[in-house]
């Protein structure tokens, strides 16, 4: 039999006119031929099914116990502070009575009191808190981070979750943490990981001075000493997506006419393993570009208006909404940080400080967030975690630039909030001495902590993240803590 060796006519996937127009973008954004597939799933409608994720709020500066969760009423003047405990849902669980909506659904979430590790330092804690690990990785600096230093818990989330409707495993929003001075904090990136595996940044509150100014803003804005501060014109806003101006057909369909082409040479250029990590993100970018389901789950300002008061309309509420949309979108992590700059270091005027521009806002986000997940069916699969780098001095100190009252630093202890996540409301696990300096019961380290959040989403015990020299290393360090669930 004679073979047909007329040409087979090739078989193009076929776009519409919008997914077109995103092929002529990725050409013009430098991004190749790669992302054909990208281009076909953004059209398609990706399925929403419930996964296991994590919320972890960190409150940089580091939150007092005693002004929060762990109060002290009985202790003498110069420790228990100004404020008063209050009662909650909870019988026997009392909490600051600037917490009222927390206190309100105290049967929803539970509190560690007993967390401690060795550092007094900001960039120490911060690296133990970020990282789930108490020794400092190799080279350390607080200055700035090191390619030595240990991957934060979200670049090990990172490495092990699949990813979901075009979105990266884990995101951190609302801005990376930067001292005042322009130190970048050590601890939230990937560390030995290599860069290709930090975390996604969204820098959607981006206020930056070389003055201490901290806060919610706009509304909760404040000077560390002075007070009040709203910065001129602030904005809270996830970087655009978008396609760039003026593309048209004609310049398009040249583009179309190459993918193939191009999609050929990374393919070789995958098997020389010569841009595998750039291509993770190409894929990123591209996803980021294309899928509707991303821009609004980056789209705070576009939801329901009650639900934006709910939350409150400043950049802890915006951040709260912006991380359950992103959880309900498929991201498996999501690392909140509620303050720029250390804004929960409060050496001056403490009780100012907590009163009027710090726990209201949290107060406020955090327990929407809570009944939000809740009343979406998503709260029994989101676990949030809530902590600092550290807690405070159990003594009050007058602040000696100022002559005002202030906790300094105090890694002995922290309390550590949880809700969500199979975690029983009502829950306290162990406890301080009688001024809040010591564990008394049931210590547990940062170890212990990113076990907890390692176990909820399902990730191995066995299970390891290869550097790059492909030698395996573990990702638990601890066990998970007993009794939370």
């Amino acid at each position: 039999m004679a073979l047909d060796r007329s040409p087979v006519p090739a078989v193009h996937p076929r776009f519409d006119r919008r997914t077109a127009v995103q092929a002529g973008a990725i050409g013009l954004l430098g991004l190749g031929g790669g992302h054909l597939r990208a281009l076909q799933a953004a059209g398609e409608n990706a399925s929403r099914v419930h996964h296991k994720s994590v919320i972890y709020i960190f409150l940089s500066g580091g939150l007092s116990q005693h002004e929060s969760f762990d109060m002290k009423p009985d202790s003498p003047d110069g420790i228990r502070g100004e404020f008063t405990p209050i009662d909650t849902s909870v019988p026997d669980i009392r909490i600051c009575e600037h917490l009222p909506q927390l206190s309100r659904i105290a049967h929803k979430w539970a509190l560690l009191r007993s967390l401690t590790h060795p550092y007094n330092e900001h960039s120490q804690g911060h690296a133990a808190m970020l990282t789930g690990r108490t020794p400092r990785g190799r080279g350390f600096s607080g200055s700035k981070p090191q390619p030595t230093d240990h991957p934060c818990i979200a670049s090990i989330v990172g490495s092990q979750m699949p990813r979901r409707n075009n979105l990266p495993p884990t995101v951190a929003l609302p801005e990376k943490l930067i001292h005042v001075s322009g130190r970048v904090i050590p601890g939230q990136f990937g560390g030995v990981m290599g860069p290709e595996n930090d975390p996604w940044f969204i820098e959607a509150s981006g206020f930056r001075s070389n003055q201490y100014y901290h806060g919610a803003f706009p509304e909760y804005g404040f000077h560390r000493t002075t007070g009040a501060y709203t910065p001129p014109n602030y904005r809270f806003a996830a970087p655009s997506f978008g396609l760039p101006p003026g593309v048209l057909e004609p310049r398009f369909k040249s583009r179309l006419g190459l993918l193939e082409t191009i999609d050929q040479q990374r393919r070789h250029l995958d098997r020389t393993h010569a841009v595998g990590g750039f291509d993770r993100y190409q894929q990123e970018a591209v996803s980021l570009l294309l899928d509707g389901g991303v821009h609004k789950a980056l789209d705070v300002h576009s939801a329901d208006a009650d639900l934006q008061d709910r939350y409150g309309r400043n950049s802890f509420g915006w951040s709260c909404l912006m991380a359950r949309q992103l959880i309900e979108a498929g991201v498996s992590l999501v690392q909140v940080n509620l303050g720029n700059d250390e804004s929960w270091d409060t050496h001056e005027e403490c009780f100012r400080n907590m009163r009027e521009y710090l726990l209201p806002p949290t107060d406020r986000a955090v327990a929407t967030l809570i009944e939000d997940l809740d009343q979406r069916g998503l709260l029994e699969d989101t676990l949030i975690v809530m902590a600092g780098e550290f807690g405070r001095t159990p003594k009050v100190v007058m602040s000696k630039r100022h002559n005002t009252p202030g906790r300094d630093h105090w890694g002995p202890v922290q309390t550590v909030f949880f809700a969500g996540g199979g975690v029983r409301g009502g829950t306290v696990i162990g406890a301080t001495d009688k001024v809040g300096g010591y564990p008394i019961a049931n210590a547990y380290k940062p170890e212990n902590m990113a076990a907890t959040i390692y176990e909820h989403l399902g990730i191995p015990r066995d299970a390891t993240w290869t550097d790059k020299v492909d030698r395996p290393n573990r990702i638990y360090h601890g066990e998970s803590i007993a009794g939370l669930t």
